[in-house]
């Protein structure tokens, strides 16, 4: 069983995260305004490269933002290179 994708936020900071129990992977971001939000940097533990872990984190961001109607900056290069590879979810980012 893969580990669940978590969320919290601080002020207008805020990241998704899992824990796998030997180390954290995180996908952080700043938030610019109720529209915008900036994904800042993707992060996968070590020996956890390579299982869709990063992917993993942005499909819950990315769902967030449908929700609750923001749109991403992709300001972190994996989140960008992501957002080429994906042209269905144009409709989230602010490119």
């Amino acid at each position: 069983m893969s580990p669940e994708v978590g969320h919290e936020t601080s002020g207008s900071k805020g990241r998704w995260f899992i824990d796998h129990g030997d180390g954290i992977s995180e996908l952080t971001y700043s938030i610019l305004s109720p529209d915008q939000v900036i994904a800042d940097h993707t992060e996968v533990a070590s020996g956890h490269e390579g299982q869709g872990i990063g992917l993993k984190m942005l499909e819950a961001f990315i769902a967030d933002a449908r929700a609750r109607g923001y749109r991403i900056v992709p300001l972190c290069p994996f989140v960008n290179a992501q957002r080429r590879k994906h042209p269905e979810w144009a409709d989230v980012f602010a490119v």
